[in-house]
């Protein structure tokens, strides 16, 4: 196919990729009165939550505090999608707190078709309007850069080859890989840090940029009790049904995955919830529990397969070879497929069986053919070299100790959740460590040198282990929104952002347009004495 050029398209602000942490960006910016162009290489906004099929990992205040008034609202709009349009029971109905899919990973399992829904009305207003530009299936294959400057982004269409210049005043990466920093020449750090870096007690000695977290290529799958769906015997299953990772002594499709609570330690699974006391993990990420609805709509439950047997790390797909990165994504998406096959014929069953045929792949609920979400799940992205670096010194509860919650002056958002970082693709490596809740620095958004480029979403300045904690969904989002407001700010003002760390006056007015649209800075007192309990 041909590149042609199309005409060029200016906007305040470009936002390069329409991930959680993009749309956060371009919803932010738009509210603050920009004019937004922002691209996406599938034909869904949405990111974690829609393309790659991820129910929202949140933390325990989720309900109460610690996260933005914007993504609050993301959340309350899900289940009154669910009240307004679905047959609930009263029950249901009436619960303020509703789980459509009662999913025990997160508060708020919920369809990605769902989410997808709500985020469009979020931003109908501005894209109706036409304050938000949104270039569907559309990919960064270049930038223009000079004196530490991007002063064009070159996009193509996926469908048409077409070309096109984007030119803004800022330029913000919410690619899931960090694609923008490379075409931009912004430095950046992938993979595994050393232990001299940062003095991080769980770094390797040595440093590895190709020993990234797992990917998953997450899949939608319901039970129908007496079907036989079966699909035929992915091309790879004969290899990943005897493959037996580096840390286990089970195959990796197994009832039998690492302990999150001792990851030096396995534990034992099984597929639906039984008297015995063995972990189901059909109910793990479950995002419609027919228990919800007031009559029969759906054939059975529906669930993400997003599990331990399905993570692959056989490699990285980040700064590797095209073909490379093709072998290995086609790899992760045969090792889902083979999951779903081992599920309907070999696993074990509690009665002594094996298989669960009734189990169906269902593309209808991710909007794809073969049952699979748009996107693969990544976990892990290039992060830049910023003015400052969170380190797992800053997060983790171990080494902070008695001095709990880590207050920052430069403070542009809040979250929480474990140090939770997946087999890497080298070392093996895998932790879940307790943390305490965390401010974002503005630091953090910075990079070391180029002056109108900034992160949007995981891959601002983390080490790859505090990214096990700042990579989830409401802190994606908190970044997104804050990097979105940061760029406004510097519009309407005048300024550079990092002028905006440097001058205390300016810091404070810019946090106080992040508090003013809802964004909280600090964690409250009760969360602090909480936490030190």
């Amino acid at each position: 196919m041909t590149s042609e050029k199309e005409q060029d398209v200016t906007a305040d602000i470009l936002v390069i990729g329409g991930g959680l942490g993009g749309t956060a960006a371009a919803l932010a910016a738009a509210k603050a009165g920009m004019r937004v162009v922002m691209t996406e290489e599938t034909d869904w906004i949405g990111g974690q939550l829609t393309t790659q099929a991820v129910p929202p990992d949140e933390h325990r205040w989720i309900e109460q505090c610690g996260c933005t008034a914007s993504y609050r609202e993301f959340r309350e709009r899900v289940r009154r999608y669910y009240r307004d349009h679905y047959p609930l029971t009263e029950q249901a109905a009436n619960n303020p707190l509703l789980n459509p899919g009662n999913g025990w990973v997160s508060r708020l399992a919920h369809e990605p078709r769902v989410a997808l829904r709500v985020l469009q009305d979020m931003l109908a207003p501005y894209v109706n309007s036409g304050r938000i530009r949104i270039m569907y299936e559309t990919m960064p294959v270049r930038a223009v850069t000079a004196e530490n400057r991007v002063e064009a982004v070159v996009v193509r269409d996926l469908r048409s080859g077409t070309e096109t210049a984007l030119t803004g005043r800022y330029v913000l990466d919410a690619t899931e890989c960090g694609d923008l920093l490379t075409l931009t020449g912004t430095e950046y750090v992938i993979g595994a840090e050393s232990r001299s870096a940062f003095l991080e007690p769980h770094a390797p000695e040595a440093a590895d940029p190709f020993d990234v977290q797992a990917i998953t290529h997450v899949a939608a799958v319901d039970y129908v009790p007496g079907g036989n769906f079966t699909i035929t015997e992915p091309e790879q299953y004969r290899f990943w049904k005897s493959f037996i990772p580096t840390f286990s002594a089970h195959p990796l499709l197994s009832w039998y995955a690492t302990d999150a609570d001792d990851t030096t330690r396995t534990k034992r699974f099984t597929l639906f919830p039984n008297g015995q006391g063995i972990v189901s993990l059909w109910d793990y990420r479950r995002i419609l529990d027919p228990a919800n609805l007031a009559g029969p709509l759906y054939d059975g439950e529906l669930t993400l397969l997003n599990w331990p047997q399905n993570d692959y790390f056989l490699g990285s797909v980040v700064d590797v070879p095209f073909l490379v990165r093709k072998e290995r994504l086609e790899a992760a998406r045969q090792l889902t497929l083979s999951l779903v096959y081992w599920l309907q014929t070999d696993a074990p069953r509690l009665d002594g069986g094996k298989g669960f045929s009734g189990i169906r792949l269902r593309g209808d609920v991710l909007g794809t053919k073969d049952g699979l979400a748009k996107s693969v799940y990544i976990r892990e992205s290039r992060r830049i070299q910023a003015m400052t670096t969170v380190t797992e010194h800053d997060v983790s509860k171990e080494l902070r100790g008695g001095r709990g919650i880590k207050r920052l002056d430069d403070s542009v958002g809040v979250g929480s959740y474990h140090l939770d970082l997946h087999h890497t693709t080298a070392s093996n490596r895998s932790f879940y460590i307790p943390n305490y809740p965390y401010e974002i620095p503005l630091g953090a958004l910075l990079p070391i040198r180029m002056k109108n480029v900034l992160p949007a979403c995981k891959n601002i300045g983390t080490t790859q282990i505090s990214n096990g904690c700042f990579r989830l969904h409401p802190t994606e989002w908190n970044i997104g929104e804050a990097a979105g407001l940061l760029a406004s700010y510097c519009v309407i003002n005048g300024i550079a952002p990092h002028d905006v760390k440097r001058d205390m006056e300016q810091l404070e007015r810019y946090q106080k347009l992040l508090t003013d649209h809802g964004v909280e800075l600090h964690w409250p007192e009760s969360v602090e004495t909480e936490v030190l309990l």
